[in-house]
C-alpha cells in the first residue's frame, strides 16, 4: 500500500514509518522540513503539490500538530489548537478533492479528551468527555477543547469515498530517544521516579508494537468508523506505573514529589504538570469488542520489554498483521 503520514517526523511517526516500511509498504511523510527520502514538503495549512501524494494513496494517517511537550502558555496552547485544526482541515479538503481518494483516513486525537477521574474507566461508549471537572486548573479544559476541535474537523470533512477513524491515543511507549518512555526512564534511573502528588492519578499508555498493530487492525476493519481508544487495557495509578518502570530498570528507590515539586520539575523540563497530574483512566473498548488482541496488555511486562530494547540499542519493528 501507499501510506501517507502528515506530520510523521515525531516519535509516533517514526515508530509507524519503521514498521510500515519494514512490512513493504510505501510510506510518504509530509513535513515542513523534508530531509530524507520519502519526505515531501507541506505547510500544514494550505493545499499544494503534496496533494499528489494523497491522490491515489491507500491510507492517510494524520499525526500533525504542535508537540504537547511544552509549557502551556497561551501562545503554545493556541499553536496546539491551530496546528491540529488547520492541518486536519486541509487534509480533509485534499482527500475530498482527490480523483482517487484513500480508502481510510486515520486521524490522530488524544485520550486527554476524557475527564479527569479516578472512580471508573473511560471507554468510547460510557466515557465522560472532560472540560467541566471541579477542582482542576481552568486551562485543562482548553486541552479538551483542542481534542474536540481536532475530531470535529475530521468528522465534518466531506470525504464520501473515505472511511474516517479518530485515534484517541494514550501515551505511546517506545525506546526511542526523546519519547515519553525515555524521559520517564531517565527520572526512574536517577531515583526520582516515585509517586507525584500521592500518585493516585491514572496513567494510560500503549506499547509501541501494539500501537502499530492497532493502526494496522483499524486499516483492515472495513466498517469501523469514529473514535477509537488506543490504550492498553490496564491503566494504572501513577505510583504503581512508576514502580513497574523502576523494577524494569532495577532501581529500588523512587523519591516522591509533591505538587509544587512537580511544578518545578515541569518548568525545568519545559513541560506542563497536566501531563503528570491529570488522571487518564482510559480503556480500549472498541478494539477489544472487535477482537483485537494486545501483545503487551500489562505494564510490568511491557516496561521490561521496552527497557530491554533500550539497553540493547534496538528499536525492532513489530510483525505486521496486514
Amino acid at each position: 500500500m501507499r501510506i501517507v503520514i502528515p506530520g510523521g517526523t515525531g516519535q509516533v511517526g517514526r515508530v509507524l514509518n519503521r514498521a510500515l516500511s519494514a512490512a513493504g509498504h510505501e510510506v510518504v511523510v509530509l513535513t515542513r522540513r523534508p530531509a530524507a527520502p520519502g519526505e515531501v514538503y507541506w505547510d500544514g495549512r494550505t493545499p499544494g503539490p503534496w496533494a499528489d501524494a494523497i491522490d491515489g494513496s491507500d491510507v492517510v494517517i494524520n499525526l500533525a500538530g504542535r508537540s504537547v511537550s511544552c509549557r502551556y502558555t497561551p501562545a503554545n496552547l493556541r499553536a496546539m489548537m491551530d496546528s491540529r485544526v488547520e492541518s486536519t482541515r486541509v487534509v480533509g479538503e485534499v482527500i475530498g478533492a482527490a480523483a482517487r481518494p484513500p480508502r481510510v483516513w486515520l486521524q490522530m486525537s488524544t485520550a486527554t479528551v476524557y475527564a479527569h477521574r479516578f472512580d471508573a474507566p473511560h471507554d468510547e461508549t460510557t466515557g465522560v468527555i472532560g472540560g467541566s471537572e471541579p477542582d482542576v486548573p481552568g486551562y485543562w479544559s482548553y486541552s479538551v477543547d483542542i481534542a474536540r476541535a481536532w475530531e470535529r474537523e475530521q468528522e465534518e470533512a466531506v470525504t464520501p469515498g473515505t472511511r474516517k477513524v479518530a485515534l484517541r491515543s494514550a501515551m505511546v511507549m517506545s525506546p526511542d530517544r526523546g519519547g515519553v518512555f525515555d524521559v520517564l526512564s531517565w527520572l526512574a534511573r536517577l531515583g526520582l521516579g516515585g509517586p507525584v502528588a500521592g500518585g493516585g492519578q491514572y496513567v494510560s499508555w500503549i506499547h509501541d508494537h501494539d500501537f502499530v498493530r492497532a493502526v494496522e487492525f483499524l486499516i483492515d476493519q472495513g466498517d469501523l468508523t469514529g473514535p477509537v481508544n488506543l490504550a492498553a487495557p490496564e491503566p494504572l495509578p501513577q505510583r504503581v506505573f512508576m514502580r513497574g518502570l523502576r523494577e524494569a530498570w532495577r532501581m529500588p528507590v523512587g523519591l516522591p514529589a509533591t505538587r509544587w515539586m512537580a511544578e518545578v520539575g515541569a518548568f525545568v523540563l519545559r513541560s506542563d504538570t497536566e501531563l503528570l497530574l491529570k488522571s487518564r483512566r482510559v480503556v480500549p473498548g472498541r478494539l477489544l469488542d472487535e477482537g483485537f488482541a494486545f501483545t503487551h496488555p500489562t505494564w510490568p511486562q511491557a516496561a521490561h520489554d521496552l527497557a530491554r530494547r533500550r539497553r540493547d540499542g534496538g528499536r525492532d519493528a513489530p510483525r505486521t498483521i496486514l
